[in-house]
Parts: structure tokens; sequence; C-alpha cells
């Protein structure tokens, strides 16, 4: 009943969201069947957000060779096009490349945004951490960002959401819209890096599903609002 629950709390932000895991099967379906892929010589990339709640969200971890991992906070793929070649290089013979990415939000049962109960703790935390605390710090109006390289990426991904600040700030929902803001700098860059670095690859295509993943609480599904499905020929 709970799990049932969720799903209409959180279909009431992202109509569009599936079960994580039904997802998973879904598209791996659509790739063996569809697109003759075969799933068990799949190396997957992942360019999702480090934090550990992401890591039993979807069936791939469980399938698939890898992942090979890109993602750092918010899920930018901060292993930039050095990450993106030793990719290339890692895929199996006449095997096929994968990536899964994305930023993550959490939702309670109550509707709260940016917030999610973890294991074995009593109080809510944020999800996603990092991007939280940009929200926080774009709504001081003085804010300005400064590089720290004992910070780097939280740095890098607050300057590279700057650009979204008004629209976020002026958001019904601030932060869904910081994470969907996140969702296309992180497209924008791996297509950038797939286009870079090419040659690298031994195969034909690349196989991207790009979208949110949603967390809900500690020992419930999560969810998958899908944005992109696309196999890049090379």
């Amino acid at each position: 009943m709970l799990q049932k629950k969720f799903e209409e709390v959180v279909r009431g932000y992202y109509p569009d969201a599936m079960d994580a895991k039904d997802t998973s099967i879904h598209f791996l379906g659509k790739m063996l069947l569809e697109h003759n892929i075969d799933i068990a010589k799949v190396l997957m990339a992942t360019s999702v957000c480090s934090d550990d709640i992401n890591v039993p969200s979807t069936s791939f971890f469980n399938i698939l060779f890898g992942p090979f991992i890109m993602g750092g906070l918010g899920g930018l793929p901060f292993a930039g096009e050095t990450g993106m070649t030793a990719f290339a290089h890692h895929i199996p013979d006449d095997g096929s490349a994968f990536i899964f990415y994305g930023p993550h939000i959490g939702i309670t049962i109550n509707g709260e945004l940016g917030k999610m109960y973890r294991p074995l703790q009593e109080e809510s935390g944020n999800s996603c951490g990092a991007l939280m605390l940009a929200l926080d710090r774009f709504q001081d109006p003085d804010y300005k960002p400064v590089f720290n390289e004992d910070d780097y990426q939280q740095m890098k991904l607050e300057q590279y959401l700057l650009p979204y600040r008004e629209e976020i700030l002026s958001s019904k929902y601030p932060e869904k819209a910081i994470t969907d803001a996140t969702y296309h700098v992180i497209n924008a860059k791996l297509h950038r890096h797939i286009k870079a670095c090419k040659d690298e690859f031994k195969v034909n295509q690349i196989t991207l599903l790009g979208g949110i993943i949603i967390n809900t609480d500690y020992g419930l599904d999560d969810y998958f609002e899908v944005k992109n499905f696309e196999l890049i020929d090379l």
C-alpha cells in the first residue's frame, strides 16, 4: 500500500515516472529485442550522483558489466573526455556500450521535494544534497561561485547551474527545477564528450538512457522519469 501511495505522490510531480526496476527491464528488453544488442556483452557507464542511495535504484547494476563511473556530485560527468576514452577502451570484444545518466531527487510520502528518509536514519535528509546546497546558496542575492580546490566538484556544479538560477528560483518547485536543469547540463556534456571521443570506440553505436532518478523512502522502490533513450551511431 505504501508503494502505491508513493507512486501517486511521485506522479504528482513526474507524471511519466516508472518504477526504476521496471524501467531497467523495459529498456533492456528494447535493447535486446528491438536493437539486437547482446546484453551479455554490454559495458555500462554511469553519470549519476556519487550518492550511495543511487546504487540499488535500478536492475542495470545487477545485470550489465560495470559500471564505469563517470559521474560525481549531482551526476555531472566529471571524468570528462579522459574518462569517456577509458570507457571506450574497456568495452568487451564484439560488445556494446551503454550509458545511464541523470541527477536524482528525493520525495517524501508527504510530497516534500528534495528530501528522503535514508537507511537507519530517523530524520529526513537532502537528496540530492549537492543540488539542495546549490539551491540554498542561489537564494542569497549576493552569491557568486568561488573556486575552492578542496571542494572542486560542488563549485563546478554551481558554476554550470548558474545560468539557470533565475529560472530555478522563479519556479513553483525550485527543487525540481534545479534537478531538471542539472539533467540538461549532464545530457549536453555527455553528448559533447561522446562526439570528441568517438574515434576511440570500437563499436558502431552507443546506447544512452537519461532521466531523473526519484528516491523514495528506504526499503521501497525508486522511480525514474525517462528524458532520453537513443542509439548514437559512431
